[in-house]
Parts: C-alpha cells; structure tokens; sequence
C-alpha cells in the first residue's frame, strides 16, 4: 500500500460522519386558511408562533393545541415543509370555527363594564363582541376576570352561562357564580312629583324578595313605575343609576333608585292609519285631545276603546302600534296610531246548554246575530245580559258564554250555557 492511500484511509476512519439534518428550524411564512370570523394575525397570535421562532414538530402541535384550547375552533390542523428559499419553514394551520357565537354582559360584577372589556381583550387575542360559548373559552374568560377582580381586592368566584337576553335572543352573562342577593327594601331619590310612599308602593309587589340584578330591576322600573310617570306626561322620566347596599340584619339588598323626573308634555297631533277605516271615525272612538297633558293611561285606554271596537266588526286579533313623535323643546309628543285589523270573523252557529226545549226556542228568539254577520265579541256577554235584567227567566242561575274560534273558515260558533 502507498503511502499516499494509507493516509487517505486514516483520514476515513478518523472524519466525524456527516451531520444529521436539523429537525428545528426557523419559520419563514405562516398562513392561515378555513376562517372567516378571526383575522388570520389574531389567529397566529393566539397560536404563540411568530416568524423567525425556530421550531419542531412539537412545536407546532404545542401551537394546535393552544388554538384548540382557545375555544374559539371546532377543528386546527397543520401542515409544513420547506420555504420556499429552503432555509427555514412554511407553516400552515387549518382551522374550523366554533358554530356559534354570542353577545355577552356582566351582571353583578364589581367593575365597570369598560374595564372588564379591556381585561379580555388582554387575555385574549380572539375576544370580539361575540365570543363562542363553548366551555374552554368560557372557562377561560371567567378566570381572566376572577384574576383581574382579586388583582382589586374583590376576589369572588366567577360564572359565565348562557342566558335569554331581552328580545329572546341567546347571551353569554358573567357574573358572579354565587345566587344573586334577593331586594329587601327599595328607595328613591329625586322624585318630587309622585311621592316615595306610592312609588315604593308600586314596585314592592313585584320586586321584594326577588333576585336582584340591575338589568331585571329596570325592567321592573318600567314596566311599573314609567306608567305612573306617564300619566302625568312625564315620558321622558328616567333612573340614570341604581345602588344596591347590603343590608343590616336582613338577607338582602336595598335598592335606591335615582329618578330624574323630566318635564310635563302635552298631546300634540294625533294620527290614525288603517286600511278600511276612515281617520276620523278612528278618532272619535280613540277620543285623544291634542293639547291635554300626555297622559298615557288615557292614551291607552283610547287605545283599548279602538280594538273593542275592532272585535265588534269581527276583527278579533287587530294589532295596534303607537308611534312617538316627541319635540322636546315644545314639550309635545305627536302620535300616529297605525291599525292592522287583520282578517274579519263572522258568526257561524249557536248552541244552548240547560234549557228546555220551550226555553232555547226563546232564546234562539231574542238572539239578533245572523249567521254569516260579522262577529261581534261582546255580543254573545251583552246578550246573556239582558236576558237577565229583563227577567226573561225565573229563578235564573248561573250563566256564562263560550266562543269556539274556527281559523280555517275564520268563523265563531257560540255555546251559551244557562242554569
């Protein structure tokens, strides 16, 4: 053997052998595909990679994961391989979004509204104004502001659920995850025109003893309280804030209620809309007196003359609509009534219970609605009535109507039943 080859087989044997290929490397695109709700940057920022970060496979499922755990998919997968100058990776995620999103409010949380916004913003890079209510991610929101309220002393477990809003539409409530304080006492402040006595008397009925939460209580407040501030013509009554303070030797809250009055206002011009029926026929039945005060007990009695009035032409389910026109520097509020009559009944046939035969032939007598008319609703009680005031029968009992509504020959059939 030469000298030469004997050094190059030495040279062999003692060369480390080639080095292994690297399985970590840097990131040198990344893209998203399958959203639609999430901006892509969102998305890559929840996942926690970022371009130049050096990574492996267990990198990237530790990412999917991430996105998994989020809440906000149903579905993450990825997929990479060499970039394009082949010195680093191109990494890809597929994603299928969560189905279902939802609005969301804070109920009884010690912390303005603002700040529990900008908390889960904070902890969340998909936080929009509609969050998926699946558990993770409503898991997840809760212990954000469970930490953000012990971070201000008010430590307190936190539930996030899924409730009915105010039209019926579905919403995500965080509040605290304990039941809610029931009312123990109500008050007002700044009321003058209606004394507290009968304000608190209006609403203890229906507020003490139940569960207290701001936006149930509202409901409350306008559903019985507004009414009263109404007719005086006070429409523009409102209750700016609400305090609820524990209260001493009682379980419960006590309420106060901040009322800002407003002005008197008068009726202005008053509209009526309904097809078939002239204005002015609407509004002598209505009978409203444009420059009056705005008393709305009386504008809904109006309103009440007018459907009655409907249901004796055989215009049973009539829907009634009020629109305000309010001028506030006229103190005035203009309305416009619009009437949808909705389709006419007629009368169909009579029946008789618990005479003779020489009774119901009497009455069948007296009885004036014609098959085939249309129904007037207060007939069938206007008849039994006069039946007795004008002693039609002796020692007669109890009586009482019974109308059986047809909705496919939009007619009514009536039982009267005598004892």
């Amino acid at each position: 053997m030469t000298t030469h080859a004997l050094v190059a087989l030495l040279w062999f044997a003692l060369a480390p052998p080639p080095a292994a290929p690297p399985d970590r490397w840097p990131i040198e695109e990344l893209a998203v595909t399958g959203n639609s709700r999430y901006p892509a940057d969102r998305i890559l920022a929840a996942s926690g990679l970022k371009k130049g970060d050096v990574v492996g496979k267990q990198d990237l499922e530790a990412a999917q994961k991430r996105l998994m755990d989020s809440g906000a998919f149903s579905g993450v997968g990825f997929s990479y391989g060499p970039a394009a100058s082949k010195k680093g990776y191109r990494v890809q995620f597929e994603v299928i979004e969560a189905p279902y999103v939802y609005p969301f409010r804070f109920e009884r949380l010690e912390a303005p509204d603002t700040e529990l916004i900008e908390v889960l913003k904070r902890s969340d890079p998909l936080f929009a104004e509609q969050i998926p209510a699946t558990q993770p991610a409503l898991n997840r929101y809760a212990k954000a502001i469970e930490a953000y309220l012990a971070s201000k002393g008010k430590a307190e477990p936190v539930s996030a659920t899924v409730a009915a809003g105010e039209s019926g539409e579905l919403v995500v409530v965080f509040s605290p995850a304990g039941p809610p304080p029931a009312v123990a006492e109500v008050r007002f402040r700044g009321n003058a025109a209606i004394t507290e006595a009968k304000l608190q008397s209006a609403i203890a009925a229906v507020a003490i003893g139940a569960p207290y939460t701001e936006k149930r209580f509202r409901e409350l407040l306008e559903a019985n309280i507004r009414p009263l501030y109404e007719a005086l013509g006070r429409i523009r009554v409102s209750f700016p804030s609400l305090t609820a303070e524990q209260v001493k030797d009682v379980k419960g809250v006590a309420v106060t209620v901040e009322v800002s009055e407003g002005e008197v206002y008068k009726l202005g011009a008053v509209r009526f809309q309904a097809q078939g029926f002239p204005e002015a026929q609407l509004a002598e039945v209505a009978a409203l007196k444009p420059g009056e005060t705005a008393d709305f007990s009386v504008v809904n009695a109006g309103l009440d003359r007018l459907r009655r009035r409907l249901a004796r032409n055989g215009y049973l389910k009539p829907e009634v609509e009020v629109e305000r026109n309010i001028s506030d520097s006229e103190r005035k509020v203009d309305l416009i009534v619009r009437v949808r009559t909705g389709s006419q009944y007629t009368f169909g046939k009579l029946s008789i219970q618990g005479l003779d035969l020489i009774g119901e032939a009497e009455v069948r007598r007296l009885w004036a609605l014609k098959t085939g008319a249309p129904f007037d609703a207060e007939y069938p009680d206007y008849f039994l009535r006069r039946v007795r005031e004008d002693g039609v029968f002796d020692n007669l009992g109890q009586t009482r109507t019974e109308a059986q509504v047809n909705e496919a020959t939009l007619t009514v059939d009536v039982t009267l039943h005598f004892r």
